[in-house]
């Protein structure tokens, strides 16, 4: 078993199947404002950084309760990713390998 695909100090014993969730979220008209105002000065758009780190901590939160549900001790080779839904919406997906630890 290759290295990410473990957990240090255990043994994966029985891999369950794919852990996963999602979340969708969309930006505010007044956010949208103070952004582009900075966007013209540059440097970072921390609201919007901020945006997609609570969104990946809800996606990975999820993820984790279906491994829960699954029985999981660990979630193992985890992957994350984003796309765009529609103009100002995106969606954060966390998905990995729900496992039994020995």
């Amino acid at each position: 078993m290759r290295e990410y695909e473990s957990v240090a100090g255990h043994e994966v014993v029985e891999m369950l199947g794919i852990a996963r969730d999602n979340t969708i979220r969309a930006r505010n008209v007044g956010r949208d404002i103070t952004q582009g105002i900075r966007n013209l000065a540059g440097g970072e758009l921390t609201a919007y950084s901020t945006l997609l780190a609570d969104a990946r901590d809800q996606a990975i939160e999820r993820m984790e309760a279906d491994a829960l549900e699954m029985g999981a001790d660990a979630v193992v080779n985890v992957r994350m990713e984003t796309s765009e839904v529609t103009q100002g919406v995106s969606e954060v997906i966390a998905y990995g390998t729900a496992v039994k630890l020995a």
